[in-house]
């Protein structure tokens, strides 16, 4: 029995509310069960300068934990002067998995920098900031359309992510903080909405995992992006 009492392919709830952040070209709260995470994207009128002249724009991330997004206060790394090795980690990640779908030359000479903000931190928090992202990146690129900016949207398809794990035993999709804290394997999978795979990053924290395992992993891991690009589809209509 998982702790959450769900069922092994079963999800939090998950939820997003588009346009909360004022000012931003595009926004998107994203909730899975009790991770929340606020994704907001800023259009750079300017590639970073070692693309310049190269007729292509790019799409980046930064990532952030607020203090109390857990259950003991985490200091802010800007006080520490630089991003621990977890945020860069998670940051690139962001990064590479909307830059996977989307088309760079349509986007022009310019920059879509998407701030991932950890509200409050109940496992998933990557998975989370990735499928809110889409969201956000696409409203971006929407507010750039209505204002004649691009053309067509650079957006090639959907992505999301999910993570999937090894708890007591049993392949389970979802992970919470207190399956994902004790779990034998950890894993998140991005898949696009076609079903490609973007990344996958699986660990054997206690004990190893087969092959038959990951394969396991993975069919969750497919059934659970499904789930999450058809609520983003529901979210846009």
């Amino acid at each position: 029995m998982r702790p959450s009492k769900r069922a092994l392919d079963e999800m939090r709830p998950v939820s997003f509310e588009r346009g909360v952040a004022r000012y931003a070209e595009g926004s998107c709260l994203v909730k899975f069960g009790s991770t929340h995470v606020l994704c907001a994207a800023t259009l750079e009128d300017k590639p970073p300068p070692w693309l310049r002249g190269q007729g292509r724009g790019w799409v980046t991330a930064e990532y952030a934990m607020l203090p109390r997004a857990t259950h003991t206060r985490t200091r802010r790394e800007s006080t520490s002067g630089k991003p621990s090795g977890r945020t860069q980690e998670i940051q690139r990640l962001i990064g590479r998995s909307l830059r996977a779908v989307t088309n760079l030359p349509l986007l022009g000479e310019r920059q879509i920098m998407i701030d991932c903000d950890v509200i409050q931190a109940d496992g998933g928090t990557r998975t989370a900031a990735i499928t809110g992202a889409w969201l956000a990146l696409r409203d971006c690129f929407e507010w750039m359309r209505s204002r004649s900016i691009i053309k067509d949207s650079p957006l090639r398809d959907h992505v999301a992510a999910i993570s999937c794990g090894i708890f007591n035993g049993k392949p389970v999709l979802d992970l919470d903080y207190a399956e994902d804290s004790t779990a034998q394997t950890d894993a998140n999978f991005v898949i696009t909405g076609a079903g490609g795979l973007v990344e996958i990053q699986a660990t054997a924290e206690v004990a190893v995992f087969s092959p038959q395992e990951l394969q396991s992993l993975l069919g969750l891991a497919q059934k659970g992006v499904a789930d999450l690009v058809a609520l983003q589809k529901a979210t846009l209509a």
